[in-house]
C-alpha cells in the first residue's frame, strides 16, 4: 500500500486509467467516491430489498437508484485490498495464495469446497495458469437441483466446475465485447460481453468481484452458476419452444449463422391474440445485433432492431422491460451465437401502427380532444398525414372554454402528407388540414414550427408521422407594424422607425427579429439614443436578454417575423470616434453611451439594401446667401442615381437657372417650400471618407470628414448612426433642442 502513497491521487486515478477497461474504470469510480473513507475503498450500491451489490457509476449515484429501485451505498475493500484492526479504509494488500486458496479469500467458500470434493483442487493447486469463473454462494444456492450435482461430484460436479475454468490468465481488460474463450470442459466455449457501463458478462453471468490475482492465475466471482451452449437460437426456438412458424420463416437463416444476437420471443400464446397475418412484418422487430444480457441493464437504454426502428430495454427491480411495458417471462437463454429473452407479448414497430395510435402518454389530451371534437374522420388509415401533438400542460382552461376555437387550434396541428423530422427545413411552408400554412424555423438546437418547438419522440407510422411540441401553434396574421400599432404600448418606437425611415421594414415580407423598446422604456430617457433593433433570422427562446437587457414578453409572431418586447431601450457597449473634438460634443449630447477615443478611428457608410421600398423623391440642400435660412427642394425631374450639386444664382418663383459644368448645362425644375431655421454649414473638402449623421425632428446637420480633415456637406446620406430627441407623447409632440447650437 506505501506505494500509492507515493504518488499523488490526481497521479495514481491516471495511471489506473491509462489502458484500462470499461469495468476498471467503474472500479476506480467507486474508490473515488469513497476515498473519505480511507484508503483502498470502494462505493457500491445495494438494490433495496435484494442482495444485488454494483459498482457505483457516475448516472447511479446522482440517481441513487438501479433499475428504478432504491440503492443504498456501501462501503467495501476494492479488489485486492483487506481491512486491518485498529486503521482505517483497507490499508493491506490481500496476500497472494494459489486460486484454491484465493477462491476462501474472496469468500466462494462453496466452490473452494465442491473443487475440494470434485477433485478439482489439484489441478489448481498445482503449476500452471487458470482462470476460475467462480459463483457466488448465493449463485449456488439458486442452483435447482443442486443436489443432482453434489450425488455425482466426480463427472457431473467435476464437469460443471471444469468449465467455469480457463487454462490461462484472463483479466477482465483482456475481455472485449463479443469475445470467445476456450473452457476446460471438453473445449466448450464461453461467451463474454463487456459493456461500457462496466459490466462485464460470462455467459450473461455478472462478474461481482473480479481480477483477484493468484500465484498461478487469477479468480472472478460471478452471480450466477453458468452451463455449456452448443445450440444457436435456431436450435433453440425449434426444439425448445416449437415458436410459430410463420413468425421465425422470414429470420431462420439468419438466426442459425454465427453472430451477436437478442431475440425477443414471444410466446404461442402471445401470437393467438394477433390479427392473422399480422406476423411477417413483425419478426425483425424482435431481434437485435448485440447480445445484450439482462445483468448488464442498470436503466433503459435504446437499441436498434433488425427492422430499423428502435427498442428501448430497461429494468424494474429484478424484471426486464421492453418499450416500458414488464413482459419478460424467462430472460438469458443463452445461446452460441446471442441470447433470448422469452416475451408474453408480441411487439409492434411503430412502422406498423396508425399514426393515431403513436400518440403517447404526455400527449393524451391531444389525442381524445381531437376524437371528442369529431376530428377522426380526416385520419382514416388509407390518409397520409401528420400530427403536430402538443404536451398536456399547454390545454388550460382558457384553451378549453371555447368549443369552436378549441377545434382551430387542433385543426392547426394536422398536417396534409407525412412529414418526417429528417424532411423538414428553414422557411418551408407546411399546410394543414384545413388550409392554413404554417412556417418552419430551424435553429442550431432546435426545431419550430411557428412559436412551438418539437421535443424529442418524434415517430413515423405507416400513414404519417407524430412529432411533439412543446406549446400550441398559433399562426401569425398580421405584419410586425400591425402588432406593435394595434397593441398601442409602442407609439415612440414605430414614429422613430418612420423617421429613420425604416418603417417599411416592419410592414415588407420577410423573417426579421425585432426587439421592439415599450413607450415606457423610452420615456426613462432624457435623449434617446437609436441603434439596430434587427438581428436575422426570427429567433425562438423561453428566456432571453439582450445586452443583459430582460425580455418580458417574446415569441410575438407576425407574418414577416418574430417581436420581443424589452424594457430598456438597446445601445452598443461603447461607441469610438476618431476626433477628441468629436468627442466633447459627443459626450454633452449622449448621457448613456460610453464614448471613448480611438486614434484614427472611421466610420463607412452601410447601405440597408434589405429594406424594399416605392421609388421617392429626392431631397437635396441648396445654399442660400443668407446663411441662416436652408431651403429644402424636391427634385422632380432627372435619375435618382445621378447626383449634380447645384448653386443657385438667382430665385425666380417655382424657376431657377443653375451653373453647372461647362461640358453639361441643365435647367431643373424645383418645388420651394417653407424655409426651416435650421443652420447648416458648407465647407468645401476633398475625397469623402467617414461620416455621422445627427437627424432632429427639426433640423438635420451632415457632419463628413475627409483627408485632409475638413468639412463638407454633401448630400444626405442614410447612415447606421443616429441620434434623436426624446419626444412626448403620440408622433405629433415634438420639442426643440440646444443640439444645433452645440454642433
Amino acid at each position: 500500500g506505501t506505494g500509492m502513497f507515493a504518488m499523488t491521487f490526481t497521479e495514481y486515478v491516471l495511471q489506473l486509467f491509462v489502458d484500462s477497461s470499461a469495468y476498471d474504470k467503474i472500479v476506480t469510480h467507486s474508490r473515488i467516491r469513497a476515498r473519505k473513507e480511507g484508503p483502498n475503498v470502494c462505493a457500491l450500491q445495494q438494490v433495496e430489498g435484494t442482495k444485488k451489490k454494483y459498482f457505483s457509476t457516475c448516472r447511479n449515484w446522482y440517481k441513487k437508484s438501479i433499475c428504478g429501485k432504491k440503492a443504498e451505498v456501501l462501503y467495501e475493500c476494492c479488489p485486492g485490498y483487506m481491512k486491518l484492526d485498529g486503521m482505517k479504509g483497507c490499508p493491506a494488500v490481500a496476500p497472494i495464495e494459489n486460486v484454491y486458496d484465493t477462491l476462501g479469500l474472496v469468500k466462494a467458500e462453496t466452490t473452494q469446497r465442491y473443487s475440494d470434493m470434485s477433485k478439482l483442487r489439484q489441478e489448481i493447486e498445482s503449476t500452471g495458469t487458470f482462470t476460475v469463473f467462480a459463483p457466488s454462494n448465493e449463485a449456488w444456492d439458486e442452483l435447482n437441483p443442486v443436489t443432482a450435482l453434489e450425488d455425482n461430484v466426480n463427472i457431473e460436479l467435476f464437469n460443471a466446475l471444469h468449465y467455469h475454468t480457463v487454462n490461462h490468465r484472463l483479466m477482465t481488460k483482456d475481455m472485449k465485447n463479443g469475445m470467445t474463450v476456450t473452457s476446460m470442459y471438453n473445449d466448450q466455449a464461453i461467451f463474454i460481453n463487456h459493456y461500457p457501463n462496466g459490466v462485464v458478462t460470462v455467459n450473461c453471468a455478472r462478474i461481482i468481484h473480479g481480477n483477484q490475482i493468484a500465484t498461478n492465475g487469477v479468480v472472478h466471482v460471478i452471480d450466477r452458476v453458468i452451463r455449456s451452449v452448443t445450440g444457436t437460437i435456431k436450435d433453440y426456438l425449434e426444439i425448445e419452444l416449437s415458436l410459430n412458424a410463420v413468425f421465425i420463416a422470414g429470420v431462420m437463416d439468419k438466426l442459425g449463422q454465427p453472430g451477436q444476437f437478442t431475440m425477443f420471443a414471444p410466446t404461442n400464446e402471445a401470437f393467438d391474440k394477433l390479427t392473422p397475418g399480422f406476423m411477417e412484418t413483425l419478426v425483425t422487430y424482435h431481434l437485435l445485433n448485440s447480445v445484450q444480457c439482462a445483468e448488464a441493464i442498470m436503466a433503459g437504454s435504446v437499441y436498434e432492431t433488425e427492422e430499423g426502428s428502435t427498442i428501448e430495454i430497461g429494468c424494474d427491480g429484478d424484471s426486464l422491460t421492453v418499450n416500458g411495458i414488464k413482459m419478460v417471462l424467462k430472460k438469458d437463454i443463452v445461446t452460441s451465437n446471442g441470447v433470448i429473452h422469452l416475451i408474453d407479448q408480441v411487439l409492434i414497430p411503430d412502422s406498423a401502427k396508425e399514426v393515431r395510435e403513436l400518440v403517447g402518454k404526455s400527449q393524451s389530451t391531444f389525442g381524445d380532444l381531437v376524437s371528442e371534437m369529431g376530428l377522426t374522420s380526416s385520419l382514416s388509415s388509407d390518409t397520409q398525414y401528420t400530427l403536430l401533438a402538443p404536451l398536456n400542460a399547454v390545454f388550460t382552461d382558457e384553451v378549453m372554454a371555447d368549443d369552436e376555437y378549441l377545434r382551430i387550434i387542433l385543426q392547426n396541428h394536422m398536417l396534409k402528407l407525412k412529414i418526417s423530422l429528417s424532411m423538414l427545413f428553414n422557411g418551408q411552408l407546411l399546410e394543414t388540414l384545413s388550409g392554413q400554412l404554417l412556417r418552419v424555423f430551424i435553429y442550431r438546437t432546435a426545431v419550430c414550427i411557428e412559436s412551438a418547438c418539437m421535443v424529442r419522440g418524434s415517430k413515423e407510422g405507416m400513414n404519417g408521422a407524430l412529432h411533439v411540441m412543446t406549446s400550441l401553434i398559433k399562426p401569425a396574421d398580421k405584419t410586425a407594424f400591425e402588432l406593435l400599432d394595434a397593441d398601442g404600448n409602442f407609439k415612440i418606437f414605430l414614429s422613430l422607425m418612420e423617421t429613420a425611415g425604416l418603417e417599411d421594414l416592419l410592414k415588407q415580407n420577410g423573417s426579421y427579429t425585432i426587439f421592439a423598446p415599450t413607450d415606457e422604456a423610452f420615456e426613462a430617457l432624457g435623449l434617446v439614443y437609436f441603434w439596430g433593433f434587427f438581428l436575422f433570422p426570427p429567433k425562438e427562446n423561453n428566456s432571453i436578454r439582450v445586452n443583459s437587457v430582460e425580455i418580458p414578453k417574446s415569441d410575438l409572431m407576425a407574418t414577416n417575423g418574430v417581436v420581443h418586447v424589452v424594457k430598456n431601450v438597446l445601445y452598443p457597449a461603447d461607441l469610438p470616434v476618431g476626433r477628441q473634438d468629436l468627442l466633447l460634443v459627443l459626450q454633452k449630447l449622449i448621457k448613456y453611451i460610453e464614448i471613448k477615443f480611438v486614434s484614427g478611428f472611421t466610420y463607412a457608410e452601410i447601405p440597408l439594401t434589405f429594406i424594399s421600398r416605392l421609388p421617392e423623391t429626392e431631397t437635396v440642400i441648396i445654399e442660400e446667401k443668407q446663411p441662416s435660412i436652408k431651403t429644402v427642394t424636391t427634385v422632380i425631374e432627372g435619375k435618382p442615381s445621378i447626383k449634380q450639386v447645384t448653386r443657385v444664382i438667382k430665385p425666380a418663383g417655382s424657376k431657377v437657372v443653375a451653373e453647372v459644368d461647362q461640358s453639361t448645362k441643365t435647367v431643373t425644375r424645383v418645388i420651394g417650400r417653407q424655409p426651416s431655421m435650421s443652420k447648416v454649414t458648407r465647407i468645401i473638402g476633398g475625397k469623402l471618407k467617414n461620416m455621422c449623421i445627427w437627424k432632429m425632428y427639426s433640423s438635420v446637420v451632415l457632419w463628413v470628414q475627409n483627408n485632409q480633415g475638413s468639412m463638407k456637406s454633401n448630400k444626405l446620406i442614410t447612415c447606421d448612426l443616429m441620434c434623436f430627441n426624446a419626444g412626448g407623447e403620440g408622433r405629433t409632440s415634438r420639442r426643440r433642442t440646444e443640439t444645433s447650437r452645440l454642433l
